[in-house]
């Protein structure tokens, strides 16, 4: 029997890659303004941050991605949720 095949994006902090489910995803829309996406399914470009805070620090220092404040503090929340 074919297993399924596990979805893999890769953190924006730490560049792993891991399953998506594990990721916060972060959403782009062409019109809008960013959001965090707990679905995972907003129309928009995504990126993923791993659920600690260690990764989103260095997402915010690597600037590979310039997260508003209030996006910053949004994934905190998740995070801290997640925990």
């Amino acid at each position: 029997m074919k297993s399924a095949k596990v979805p893999m994006r890769m953190c924006i902090g730490c560049r792993e890659m891991k399953p998506k489910k594990e990721l916060i995803r972060i959403v782009q829309p062409k019109e809008g303004e960013m959001a965090t996406d707990p679905t995972g399914k907003k129309n928009g470009r995504g990126a993923y941050v791993c659920a600690n805070m260690d990764c989103l620090h260095a997402a915010q220092k690597s600037k590979a991605l310039r997260l508003p404040p209030h996006i910053v503090e949004q994934l905190e929340q998740e995070i801290a949720r997640r925990g």
